[in-house]
C-alpha cells in the first residue's frame, strides 16, 4: 500500500483569501442571511479541515459545499421560518440597500447566486458555472432572467425611469 500523499492544503491562507468572497456568495444567494452565510462558510472550511481524503481543488470544493448547506438551510427554513432577523432593521433604515436586499430576495436562489458570482465577484462565467455545478448556458439563462427581473422589480427599465 503506497503512503504517498498530497501536500497539505494551507486552510488558513485559503481562507484569507476565499472566506469573505465565499461569505459575500453566499450571503447573497440566502437573500441577505448574514446567519446563514456565516454557519455555511464556517462549516464548509470545517469539513474540508476534517476531509480524510486530500481535497485537489479546494476553492470550488468550498463553493460547492457552501452553497449545497445554504441550499438545505433554506429549504429547511421554507418548512419551518425562523423570527424576523434582527439585521432586517438596519437593512431597512437604508432605503437604497433596503430596496436591492429585498428585490434579490424575490429572486430564486440560483439567480441570485449568478448575480452575485458574475456580476459582483466578477467571475468568468465557465467559474460561475463551475462554481454553482451547472452550465454557463445555464448561468446565461439565470443571469438574464434575474437582470430582466431585478429592472422589473426596481423599477429600471434600461434607465427609462431614472430620475436623476
Amino acid at each position: 500500500m503506497s503512503t504517498r500523499t498530497a501536500p497539505a492544503t494551507d486552510f488558513e491562507a485559503l481562507f484569507r483569501d476565499l472566506g469573505p468572497v465565499l461569505w459575500r456568495s453566499i450571503y447573497a444567494y440566502s437573500a441577505g442571511d448574514a446567519e446563514i452565510a456565516d454557519d455555511a462558510v464556517a462549516e464548509s472550511f470545517a469539513r474540508a479541515m476534517e476531509s480524510r481524503k486530500p481535497i485537489r481543488h479546494p476553492r470550488p470544493w468550498l463553493f460547492t459545499t457552501a452553497f449545497r448547506i445554504a441550499a438545505g438551510e433554506l429549504r429547511r427554513r421554507r418548512r419551518d421560518p425562523p423570527p424576523a432577523l434582527a439585521s432586517d432593521a438596519e437593512i431597512a433604515s437604508d432605503p437604497g440597500l433596503g430596496g436591492v436586499v429585498e428585490a434579490l430576495r424575490q429572486l430564486s436562489p440560483a439567480q441570485r447566486a449568478a448575480v452575485y458570482l458574475r456580476d459582483v465577484a466578477d467571475l468568468p462565467g465557465r467559474e460561475v458555472a463551475a462554481l454553482m455545478g451547472t452550465s454557463e448556458s445555464a448561468v446565461r439563462v439565470h443571469l438574464y432572467r434575474a437582470r430582466r427581473r431585478l429592472r422589473t422589480i426596481l423599477g429600471d427599465d434600461e434607465g427609462a425611469n431614472d430620475d436623476a
